[in-house]
C-alpha cells in the first residue's frame, strides 16, 4: 500500500504563488508517473500536469505558462510550482502516482484546497 502525502495549499491572493507538494510512501516498488489533478466546483477532475520518472511532462494548456511541475526520485517526492494564480484557478487539488512491481496500481491523494481571492 502506497500513501500519498500532500502540502502546501491554502488561500493565496490573485497574482500570488503557491507550492504544492506530495511524497509518496509505505509498500514502494517503483514509482513511475507522477502528477497533479484538480477538481473545481461543478467540473470534473481535469488533468493538471504529469511527469514521468525520466522527465517527460505533460501540462495542460490553461496553466502551462504559468505552473511547473518537477519530481525529486530519490525522495518519490513530485512538486507543483503555481505563480500568478487566478481565481479560476480555485479547486481541490490531488496527488497521482503509478507504483510497479509485476502490477501496476495507481493512487491518490486526499487533495488539499486551493483557494484564490482577493
Amino acid at each position: 500500500q502506497v500513501h500519498l502525502v500532500e502540502s502546501g495549499g491554502g488561500l493565496v491572493q490573485p497574482g500570488g504563488s503557491l507550492r504544492l507538494t506530495c511524497t509518496a510512501s509505505g509498500s514502494i516498488f517503483s514509482i513511475n508517473g507522477m502528477g497533479w489533478y484538480r477538481q473545481a466546483p461543478g467540473k470534473q477532475r481535469e488533468l493538471v500536469a504529469t511527469i514521468s520518472r525520466g522527465g517527460v511532462i505533460n501540462i495542460a494548456e490553461s496553466v502551462k505558462s504559468r505552473f511547473t511541475i518537477s519530481r525529486d526520485n530519490t525522495k518519490n517526492t513530485v512538486y507543483l510550482q503555481m505563480n500568478s494564480l487566478k481565481p479560476e484557478d480555485t479547486a481541490v487539488y490531488y496527488c497521482n502516482a503509478e507504483d510497479r512491481n509485476f502490477l501496476s496500481r495507481i493512487y491518490w491523494g486526499q487533495g488539499t484546497q486551493v483557494t484564490v481571492s482577493s
